[in-house]
């Protein structure tokens, strides 16, 4: 082989790797969050993700493998510490350097603070495209679930409403943008497209849940308020207050009453934890127990599709719950 030609072939050995280095590596906690991020990137490439499908993020231990990813990122995007308590501590030692987003502290994000108790008080709803400002709430306020797990204030599950989806997408591409100014213009456009999409899927949900308002229904842990919220709905309690904790005997006997005194319909389980439970405890109290919804996606592909797919499910869920209505 001649001089020239090994030259030729070993610029096409290294020109795809060049290319690739150009873009930024990006680390994800959620498969939400990876679901926007990769919306984002779109064909220059796909994020990290730090906690496995199917894992609680509330308490996890990475593999070896996901800390190697956390190391070299030099953007990680993440939802916040009230989500994953281990995980500020994890980007100190392993991605001090990169852009750090905590996507519940972008300006302008919808926090909610965690609801008390088993049952929840029915609220009137403002579900309108337009009210993205930030609620200021007491966030000295604690609440504490059936294991002792307290919980301060803000309620972490933001994601699942589409409309602090939308500021986040802008955020996620602004950061991009920051670390990689040559395909900013791609990351904005992308931005631009999937909050378009996102406003059409809203439309969507919003019609297909207009007649869901008045559904009763409790769910397994207290994660869906922002969807609730968003849409109209509410729910009427929850088996357990946080994502760590069981419910207790006497926690479960209240909402075995409740069951009979609010005319339930509804009592929703979730693929982390045991469906088994919901039927054991809801089986001989005529509720449906059979439908199964999930804040994180567990069962979905990743990928840019999973976020939309994600809320579909859910609503899908509770307007199967309205089959008494």
């Amino acid at each position: 082989m001649s001089k020239r030609s090994s030259q030729f072939l070993m610029a096409l050995l290294v020109t795809p790797a060049v290319a690739a280095a150009d873009v930024p590596s990006v680390a994800v906690d959620i498969p939400p969050v990876h679901s926007l991020v990769d919306r984002v990137m779109g064909e220059l490439g796909s994020p990290d993700l730090v906690i496995q499908p199917g894992a609680s993020p509330h308490g996890y231990s990475m593999r070896p493998s996901e800390a190697a990813d956390l190391d070299r990122a030099e953007v990680v995007f993440w939802v916040s510490d009230g989500l994953t308590p281990w995980l500020a501590h994890s980007l100190e030692n392993l991605a001090g350097d990169a852009v750090s987003v905590e996507l519940m502290e972008v300006p302008g994000t919808l926090q909610l603070e965690y609801r008390e108790g088993a049952t929840f008080e029915a609220h009137d709803h403002g579900h309108g495209h337009d009210d993205h400002a930030h609620d200021d709430h007491d966030h000295g306020h604690e609440n504490t679930d059936d294991h002792g797990h307290a919980h301060h204030g803000q309620d972490p599950h933001g994601w699942l409403d589409p409309a602090n989806a939308q500021l986040w997408l802008d955020a996620i591409a602004e950061s991009l943008a920051n670390v990689d100014p040559e395909n900013a213009a791609t990351y904005r456009e992308n931005a631009r497209l999937g909050k378009a999409d996102l406003e059409a899927l809203m439309d969507e949900l919003e019609a297909q849940l207009a007649d869901a308002h008045d559904n009763r229904f409790i769910v397994f842990h207290d994660a869906y308020q922002y969807f609730e919220n968003r849409f109209g709905l509410s729910a009427a309690g929850a088996i357990s207050l946080g994502d760590a904790s069981q419910p207790s005997p006497a926690r479960i006997d209240e909402l075995r009453n409740m069951v009979d005194e609010l005319d339930i319909d509804c009592v929703f389980s979730e693929p982390q934890f045991n469906p088994e439970l919901v039927k054991s405890v809801f089986g001989d109290t005529g509720v449906d127990t059979s439908i199964v919804i999930d804040p994180l996606g567990v069962d979905l592909p990743l990928g840019n599709e999973l976020y939309p797919q994600l809320l579909r499910q859910l609503a899908d869920g509770v307007t199967s719950c309205g089959g008494a209505h």
